[in-house]
């Protein structure tokens, strides 16, 4: 209806017995508004007015790595050991951990040994 002539919208509208142009720009409702509220962005790294060379544009480039503010571990002087001074520290390597419970070792079955 939208696309019609004057001509073929009032024989239309003659025939239905009302308006139908009327509602028409209500059958859109996801239309946005008209005006709108300027958007609220915080500011980057492009806002500067000064040094704001192209290759220093990047915020990625701005970003740092995290400040460990508090450790929980205690951590020794270079030279000092844990305990006593005469005793000595050995480490043993661990295997690593498989999850699920131990593997069986799988067995061929005495009835059937040419399977």
């Amino acid at each position: 209806m939208a696309t019609a002539t004057r001509l073929v919208q009032r024989f239309r509208n003659f025939l239905a017995g009302r308006d139908l142009q009327a509602k028409l720009p209500l059958r859109y409702t996801e239309i946005s508004k008209r005006s709108q509220p300027p958007p609220r962005l915080p500011l980057g790294p492009s806002h500067k007015f000064a040094n704001n060379y192209y290759c220093s544009r990047d915020g990625r480039r701005e970003s740092l790595p995290p400040i460990v503010v508090v450790t929980a571990q205690k951590t020794l002087a270079a030279g000092a050991q844990a305990g006593s001074s005469d005793s000595a520290v050995t480490t043993a390597e661990k295997k690593p951990v498989t999850p699920g419970p131990a593997l069986k070792k799988w067995e061929i079955s005495k009835d059937q040994p040419y399977l």
